[in-house]
């Protein structure tokens, strides 16, 4: 079995604040130690379920030389590989060339969510909403709908309370969640301790790969359109002048295509 690791800071057991998930922060070491134990706890489920390839890829934009790269490489479990400082949402290789499922770990709530944990959509001053066709989805969704498109489905998510809630709207209720804390606020949260939370991850892993029959890929529906709420006229112009997007209203663009990835590649380029 050939498995996926998509993750992510802001959902991880410990982590509330900006200064834990940002490179050069008195925290983010805190915080980058955190994030790697629960990939480890991901990878000893994976295992435990028969396993015989992982691949854990870090999609936090930590920023500077961190982004893409928040792992602390030694402390990372020896039977899984990782992939580090590749553009976020391009990494295809094992799904292209096969993979049983994805799990998304530490993930965290779409942008405005008022229960979650550092929530935001890809940029925390570019992007306010983002719709596949009628779905409002998060990061989450991007990287299931990625996913999807080579017939690969989300197996597990684990984060806090609103991101699990958040993919059951899009994905339905195949997949296993873990919630390893329930968001107080965008700055609060009551966290199940990390020993704990990594058990929890390391058992629903488990479960969710020997339960793979429960689970299908998200394929957004075809012809897709993509639609993006922008925060701002100086970000909005970022968009103008792609082949395929055109402007429905001054801070909303729609990108259209015969299937999700084509709709996909004329927003969001390397």
């Amino acid at each position: 079995m050939r498995v996926l690791i998509m993750s992510d800071m802001e959902g991880v057991s410990g982590i509330v604040t900006w200064d834990q998930v940002t490179g050069g922060k008195s925290l983010y070491e805190e915080g980058r130690k955190l994030y790697t134990e629960e990939i480890n706890a991901a990878v000893r489920g994976a295992k435990a379920a028969g396993a015989t390839e992982i691949v854990a890829v870090d999609c936090h934009g930590a920023g500077g030389d961190w982004t893409f790269n928040s792992f602390v490489p030694e402390l990372l479990h020896p039977d899984c590989e990782w992939v580090a400082h590749h553009p976020w949402s391009r990494y295809t290789d094992m799904l292209e060339s096969g993979c049983d499922a994805c799990l998304l770990v530490g993930m965290h709530a779409r942008n405005n969510t008022p229960d979650g944990v550092l929530c935001h959509t890809i940029s925390t001053v570019k992007w306010h909403n983002l719709w596949f066709n009628d779905d409002l989805v998060g990061e989450s969704g991007i990287n299931a709908a990625l996913c999807g498109h080579y017939g690969v489905p989300v197996a597990l998510v684990t984060g806090d309370d609103a991101v699990i809630r958040e993919c059951r709207e899009t994905l339905g209720d195949g997949f296993t969640g873990v919630s390893v804390k329930k968001g107080l606020s965008r700055y609060s949260a009551r966290q199940i301790p990390p020993v704990r939370a990594r058990q929890m991850i390391e058992d629903g892993a488990k479960h969710a790969l020997q339960n793979l029959h429960l689970v299908k890929p998200y394929v957004p529906a075809k012809p897709t359109h993509i639609s993006v709420e922008i925060s701002s006229v100086d970000k909005a112009a970022e968009f103008k002048g792609r082949s395929g997007v055109e402007f429905v209203e001054p801070l909303k663009v729609v990108s259209s295509g015969p299937d999700w990835m084509t709709a996909w590649d004329q927003i969001w380029h390397w």
